[in-house]
């Protein structure tokens, strides 16, 4: 970072440190240096971060544009932090904090600070806290430049080797994510999302500038950080409160207080990837069956429906909202848990699903999903967003509070049978013909209400469609002796090529058996 106060060397200035409240673990952090300290609460960052959104943005400086091109992927990855200078790697937090490096995809740095007895001090950068190559460009950078992010290693004192895994990661812009409880990274969150596909409008992506970490009890499974948030449009003051258990759970606290008009506000937004399923894959596109961080969008409405919405790769940007008041939940979930599905070493099978439960009352206003046409899977294409229904103007006070799971699957699940797959092929019947602008779709649906139904008791789908007409359907039971396994399959004729919204579930008489399916088709024809 560029104009940081000196850090304090001498002994005298350790022992007034100490006098205001910093334990001799904080001080006596194996070679990390420490700023002077200052008084430091989350009133205050509210505080600050409102006044902030009263005066201009002023961009945080990269240090040495010039120098952090150079660093680019492969050199970034070179560039190691000592684990041995990790905070509170002696304690007396059970997890100790490491640091990314600046580089060419991360340039704006930020300051990163220790929170005890009401003081903070930032941890001023030092290129000797990192292993580098003795030509990485690195050298070139001045003093003081920052850090890219961090992340929480595992437990000093648990069965993983802590200074080779870690649970919780924060880097770039405001964006982090966690391993969930199959301890494998996959889908994002940021602490806001502005202007997300936006027609005339850039997306924006504050940062998340100042992070501050408070110093736990020992032998504490919590930890807790608050960060700053700064952006041209708004400015933000965060607390996370984050649990390390067999499930990631994050409880979040923002506060935002906007500096312009904004026209799609998202809260707890959600990034993923979806490339293609079981459900529509072209011909030879890739040798994996499927590609995928999340399969689906499942909602929890405030009136108490269930739905799963499955993800798309669109012909174009596509936005769907789901309008709601005070939902009980939505995530990016992968349900797909079959390692056969992908083939791939890097476990798409094991990737996290993330909920968000909202806390205290939302209000009004929509679950918003955003697909992106992508043609590989380094690019996250997926956008899912909680979007107020009332206009965000300059001069507002907003505050949200969620927890977050990174679990396996969704924390309160349904007790309806749930969709599994859902699959596309050309329609009419098998041995015929096939004609054109008719397509199949097969449903599959799995839970206890289709293992009681009596014996020679078929369910009834109860299907709609914005537009186009349904044919041979057909509800019958998979044939792989998987109690309450079972599929719904029907033909959709449709003219043009407009999305196609449609809705399905299943019922016996009067009672419904499970989550409602959604689906936008895109007619090809």
């Amino acid at each position: 970072m560029i104009n940081r106060r000196r850090f304090l060397q001498t002994a005298t200035a350790t022992a007034a440190l100490a006098a205001q409240g910093f334990s001799g673990q904080v001080l006596a952090q194996q070679g990390l240096k420490m700023a002077a300290p200052a008084p430091f609460s989350f009133e205050e960052l509210k505080r600050r971060a409102q006044t902030m959104s009263r005066m201009p943005y002023v961009a945080p400086p990269s240090p040495s544009p010039e120098i952090l091109q150079q660093i680019d992927y492969d050199a970034h990855g070179k560039i190691r932090f000592k684990t041995d200078l990790a905070l509170w790697a002696n304690g007396p937090s059970e997890f100790p904090v490491t640091f990314f490096h600046l580089g060419r995809f991360f340039q704006k740095p930020v300051r990163m600070h220790v929170v005890e007895g009401g003081q903070a001090r930032e941890i001023v950068y030092d290129p000797d806290y990192f292993d580098m190559p003795a030509n990485s460009p690195a050298h070139g950078l001045p003093a003081n430049s920052g850090f890219a992010g961090f992340r929480f290693q595992e437990a000093r004192n648990g069965k993983l080797d802590w200074k080779k895994n870690d649970w919780v990661a924060f880097l770039g812009a405001s964006y982090f994510r966690a391993i969930g409880e199959l301890s494998q990274y996959g889908l994002s969150a940021r602490g806001l999302a502005v202007d997300v596909a936006v027609f005339g409008k850039n997306e924006e992506f504050p940062d998340f500038t100042h992070v501050y970490f408070e110093t736990p009890q020992a032998g504490s499974d919590t930890v807790t950080i608050y960060a700053l948030l700064d952006g041209p449009s708004v400015a933000g003051a965060y607390r996370f409160v984050m649990q390390r258990a067999a499930a990631i759970v994050m409880d979040i606290d923002s506060n935002v207080f906007m500096r312009q008009d904004v026209s799609r506000l998202g809260i707890a937004p959600l990034t993923s990837m979806y490339w293609y399923s079981e459900k529509a894959k072209a011909t030879a596109v890739d040798w994996r069956p499927e590609i995928h961080d999340s399969d689906g969008l499942a909602l929890w409405t405030g009136s108490g429906e269930r739905i799963w919405r499955p993800l798309n790769n669109p012909p174009r940007i596509i936005t769907s909202a789901f309008t709601d008041e005070n939902p009980k939940g939505f995530g990016l979930l992968q349900r797909d848990r079959n390692f056969d599905h992908y083939l791939d070493g890097v476990y798409y099978d094991r990737r996290p699903s993330l909920w968000i439960e909202p806390q205290g009352t939302w209000g009004r206003g929509s679950i918003q999903l955003v697909e992106i046409p992508t043609d590989d899977e380094i690019h996250d294409n997926i956008v899912a967003m909680w979007v107020p229904a009332d206009p965000v103007r300059a001069g507002q006070a907003l505050e949200f509070r969620y927890r977050m799971h990174w679990s396996a699957e969704e924390p309160y699940p349904t007790p309806l049978a749930r969709i599994v797959a859902t699959r596309l092929g050309n329609g009419g019947q098998a041995g015929t013909s096939r004609p054109r602008g008719v397509r199949k779709f097969m449903i599959e649906f799995l839970g206890p209400p289709l293992t009681k139904l009596p014996s020679g008791v078929i369910p009834k789908p109860v299907l709609t469609a914005t537009r186009g007409e349904f044919s041979n359907v057909l509800t019958e039971a998979v044939p792989d002796n998987v109690p309450g396994h079972w599929r719904t399959q029907f033909d959709l004729t449709v003219n043009g090529t407009d999305p196609v919204e449609m809705r399905c579930y299943l019922r016996n008489e009067n009672e419904v058996l499970s989550e409602t399916w959604l689906y936008q088709y895109h007619p090809p024809f």
